[in-house]
């Protein structure tokens, strides 16, 4: 009876374990972009930022954190990523129902600065759009993956951003 007992105590403790290893707690593989950038596919065309126009920062009022990555390429395109309520590695979801996670993807008209577009994720009735893995955070940098679906609202056109890492250092 002692040996049953044991048992179903040992069935409990794994069940619990298991209930509560969450997609929350996988931060990622990492990614593999160069040191001080963030790279990405946009609509499958190749996007890389300059380390010198790419940073992290974070921020810390009233005991919740939030996280902002950016980085800008050559052509002044950027993407930037804020997590409100960073609560350590893991994965954050890009959803309507928690817009405080968000991403956005701007391509700069230089010639015509007032007709730059942005793209924005979650939007409006978008669901689950994408998600960014921080894979590890020390004091002085930030990596880890993201992809995720933006939507114009000028246009409502959609931008697939794809394969994103980044490995950023904290201004």
């Amino acid at each position: 009876m002692k040996t049953m007992y044991k048992t179903i105590c040992m069935l409990f403790v794994a069940a619990a374990v298991l209930a509560g290893c969450s997609k929350d707690d996988d931060g990622g593989s990492g990614g593999t972009a160069a040191s001080g950038t963030v790279e990405a596919k946009v609509d499958g065309s190749n996007f890389t930022s300059l380390e010198m126009t790419s940073a992290a920062s974070e921020s810390n009022v009233g005991g919740a954190s939030t996280i902002t990555l950016q980085g800008s390429s050559t052509s002044g395109n950027a993407i930037s990523i804020i997590i409100n309520g960073y609560d350590g590695t893991g994965t954050y979801e890009f959803s309507d129902s928690n817009v405080f996670v968000n991403a956005t993807y701007l391509e700069v008209d230089i010639d015509n600065p007032m007709n730059s577009q942005t793209w924005s994720a979650p939007y409006e009735d978008s669901g689950v759009v994408g998600e960014v893995q921080i894979s590890e955070k020390t004091d002085t940098s930030i990596k880890g993956t993201f992809h995720f679906t933006a939507k114009n609202s000028s246009d409502n056109s959609l931008k697939e951003i794809t394969e994103g890492s980044f490995n950023l250092d904290f201004l």
